[in-house]
């Protein structure tokens, strides 16, 4: 098993294959929290209490999804105490790889 927040994305279009269900699965068993929505989308939720913000939060989310090695775009929703993150491969309106190490590298930020 790879360790996907270690992992760096490869440039998609839509010609990238789609994530099969089972693949998709697998993949999400490595992840915290992680959730498949009714879109098939990998989505997750935070409350916040404490030191961090949630825009300092989105801010290191911003940072990691547009550094060389993931440049992939999350939808990220916030507002006082609750950040929601969700990833798909909007090129193929689907599940790739990326998504996944993409939420991978957001579960590393310390919160």
């Amino acid at each position: 098993m790879t360790d996907l927040s270690n992992s760096s994305c490869e440039a998609c279009n839509n010609m990238t294959p789609k994530l099969t269900q089972s693949q998709a699965e697998e993949l999400l068993s490595q992840l915290k929290g992680w959730e498949l929505d009714q879109n098939n989308h990998l989505q997750k939720q935070w409350k916040f209490r404490g030191s961090i913000t949630p825009k300092k939060f989105v801010d290191t989310i911003w940072e990691i999804a547009n550094s060389r090695e993931v440049s992939h775009h999350p939808n990220i929703s916030f507002t006082y105490g609750f950040v929601e993150v969700t990833i798909w491969t909007h090129a193929i309106n689907g599940l790739s790889n990326n998504d996944f190490i993409l939420a991978a590298k957001i579960d590393t930020i310390t919160i």
